[in-house]
């Protein structure tokens, strides 16, 4: 392609043996304010790219004087063409077998390209792999929880939806697929991205990771911040994939639906708890239906949706206009949390943390009530398992007794212990986590969730059920035995405490709104906590 001919091209690299190589090609265009950042994080890869390529689309000042401190980078100045017109600057001038993307104001994890090669690795047939991210603000401090969803059976189905993949710079592909796909549309000034998943989704595999690879910062500069513009593109480009089957022509509409949504009511939600520019409240107080859309599937039928959707108007709406429908009766949709529906909405909080821990389940592994997750999770990297249980009479139990009782637990036994939603039931709460911490050897990891907002148990827990519990209570009660290095998470906002209260099926939620955080709300805390 003459793309790369026509380019500046500035900088000395060696072309690396093709066999495993990879490479990453940064875009910029008078973004010079992040542009060290980014690089600096591509170059402190754990396992090193073979190329860095910069391609500059005509930025206004060359961001050449960025480079001095970095000689292994080469860098291609072209006429503004846009990001389509740059990453295929950057796709043709490159050799490795592999390729990624990253924007000039993003960062990679240390562990990016590691994780990508293992995945493909695991699943060489695929022809892109992909991993998780969290969002940043534009100092560099979190603006979400971790972002991971995987892609199911049929990828192009959950794709049509919405972009499941969340950020580019979590791709990693076969560069000799991405040729044959023509690269990205240069058409396309936005959602090019959106654009390439659906097409390779069409014809390749796909194949992913939980580990987060991957920092996508918001700032006030971003394109995907021009809503209104963003959510025209991309309902260009699922207009593009209407789909020939009835599966996909249902998750097409149900794509429309949620894209609608999102650039409508949730990105402005996304920031953090922080208040919406002025002119963004403006536009949000004309927003029509400001929940009308926060469900999908069944759920839309239910109590649940009559209390989310009070009508058009105003934000927030006056006294009396709320409809509460269904939900004005004081009977939950569930007595259950949802079982008896479905999964609860606790659930893909738990998992999504424990699917992002898989690297710690390992050696022997202490799992409370039954084993389900060590399996799910641990798999053959378990030596050893064990199961603690307050019922003898249990078949799985290894170890029976109270947690908090001395000889209960081994001391310094355990490479991983797993206590999912447990420790609310403990009255003796430091007692419980000053066995957990003598029960581990040194360098053993504990993973651990509770519940924040939620049901009490109405059966068999329902009078042991002790506490609620909050990121900030966790913290006091864990750092005096393990130190002030505890990965600590929260996750919620008010849909989902709503939904997981009345006991709603994660099957029929939107889960792109479950991602959204909210201090106020929190649903679930995490835990992930190493002995010293």
């Amino acid at each position: 392609m003459g793309l790369a001919s026509k380019a500046e091209v500035s900088g000395t690299i060696d072309i690396p043996n093709v066999g495993e190589s990879v490479a990453v090609v940064l875009t910029t265009y008078n973004d010079a304010a992040f542009l060290r950042e980014a690089i600096s994080s591509v170059i402190a890869q754990k396992r090193p790219a073979d190329e860095v390529i910069v391609v500059d689309d005509g930025s206004e000042v060359s961001p050449a004087p960025v480079f001095a401190d970095f000689p292994q980078i080469r860098l291609l100045r072209k006429s503004n063409g846009g990001l389509s017109s740059a990453r295929n600057a950057g796709l043709h001038f490159a050799s490795s077998r592999y390729i990624s993307f990253l924007d000039a104001d993003d960062r990679l994890e240390p562990n990016a390209i590691e994780a990508g090669l293992a995945c493909f690795a695991r699943q060489p047939e695929a022809a892109m792999v992909y991993g998780g991210h969290r969002r940043i603000q534009a100092d560099g401090s979190p603006l979400s929880v971790d972002l991971f969803q995987p892609l199911g059976e049929d990828p192009y189905a959950d794709l049509l939806t919405g972009n499941r993949i969340g950020m580019h710079a979590t791709a990693l592909y076969r560069r000799e697929v991405l040729l044959a796909l023509g690269g990205f549309d240069e058409e396309l000034r936005r959602c090019e991205d959106y654009d390439l998943y659906l097409r390779l989704a069409l014809s390749y595999p796909i194949a992913s990771h939980p580990e987060i690879i991957a920092e996508y910062r918001w700032h006030g500069g971003n394109v995907s911040k021009e809503r209104g513009e963003m959510l025209q593109a991309v309902l260009a480009v699922l207009d593009r994939h209407r789909g020939k089957t009835r599966t996909h022509r249902k998750a097409w509409r149900a794509g429309q639906r949620n894209w609608k949504d999102w650039y409508e009511t949730g990105q402005l939600v996304q920031w953090n708890g922080q208040k919406a520019p002025v002119a963004e409240m403006g536009m949000l107080r004309k927003l029509a239906g400001f929940v009308e859309k926060h469900t999908t599937g069944r759920l839309r039928n239910s109590r649940l949706y009559g209390l989310l959707s009070h009508g058009r108007g105003t934000w927030p709406p006056p006294v009396g206009a709320i409809d509460f429908g269904r939900l004005g009766t004081t009977t939950p949709i569930s007595l259950a949390f949802g079982w008896d529906r479905g999964r609860p909405i606790d659930r893909y909080y738990i998992e999504n943390f424990l699917a992002g821990r898989t690297a710690d389940i390992k050696g022997r592994v202490l799992e409370v009530g039954d084993d389900a997750y060590s399996r799910r999770y641990g798999g053959s990297k378990i030596t050893r398992q064990d199961v603690l249980h307050l019922d003898v009479k249990h078949p799985n139990a290894s170890l029976v007794g109270d947690l908090t009782q001395p000889d209960v637990l081994p001391d310094r036994a355990f490479d991983c212990i797993l206590v999912t939603q447990t420790l609310h039931l403990i009255f003796d709460l430091e007692q419980a986590v000053k066995r957990l911490h003598a029960a581990l050897r040194p360098g053993g990891i504990l993973l651990l969730t509770v519940p924040g907002i939620s049901q009490i148990d109405r059966g068999e827990w329902g009078d042991n059920w002790c506490w609620s519990l909050t990121a900030v209570s966790i913290r006091k009660l864990f750092e005096p035995h393990f130190g002030p290095e505890l990965e600590i998470k929260a996750y919620g906002n008010v849909f989902a405490a709503t939904a997981f209260l009345q006991g709603a099926a994660l099957e029929e939620v939107d889960r792109a709104k479950l991602d959204i955080y909210d201090p106020a709300y929190p649903v679930t805390i995490t835990l992930r906590a190493r002995k010293v």
